[in-house]
Formats: structure tokens, C-alpha cells, sequence
């Protein structure tokens, strides 16, 4: 992992972002005065994060949630009819 300050990350993005394709990086820092402030990361590399379960206890589904599953199916397979 290597570290790049703001000035230099505008006036070198370009090559920041060849260094990132090809590999030669996992990642790259960029700072502001200093501290860090964002990570450059080749796109597939980029976490998906936790996402089943993210609702979990924030709601209740009603118990006839499924009542109309029939109806609904017959509108997508067979079209809306006004």
C-alpha cells in the first residue's frame, strides 16, 4: 500500500490509476494534510459488504404477506388488463 498527497494524486491520477489496473498496487492513500482521506482501489476489489440480514429485526412482515402472490404473478406473466 502506498500513500500519495492530494497535489500529487491530481497531477498523477492518470498513473495512479494505471498502477492500480496492472496490479502493481492493491491500493493507494490519498492524503490531506497529512491524514488520510480516500483509498483508490481497482474496481473488483471494492468489498460488497454484509448485506443479508442488514434489516433484521427493524420490521415485521405481516403473516398474510404472501396472500396475493398468486395475483401478482398473473399481472407479470400475463399483463395488466385495465
Amino acid at each position: 500500500m502506498s500513500s500519495v498527497n492530494m497535489l500529487q494524486a491530481k497531477s498523477t491520477l492518470s498513473r495512479l490509476v494505471e498502477v492500480i489496473e496492472q496490479g502493481e498496487e492493491r491500493e493507494i492513500i490519498i492524503a490531506r494534510n497529512g491524514r488520510p482521506a480516500a483509498k483508490l482501489v481497482p474496481m473488483d476489489a471494492a468489498p460488497a459488504g454484509k448485506r443479508l440480514g442488514v434489516a433484521k429485526g427493524k420490521f415485521k412482515a405481516p403473516d398474510n404477506i404472501d396472500a396475493h402472490n398468486d395475483e401478482v404473478a398473473n399481472l407479470f406473466l400475463n399483463g395488466a388488463k385495465s
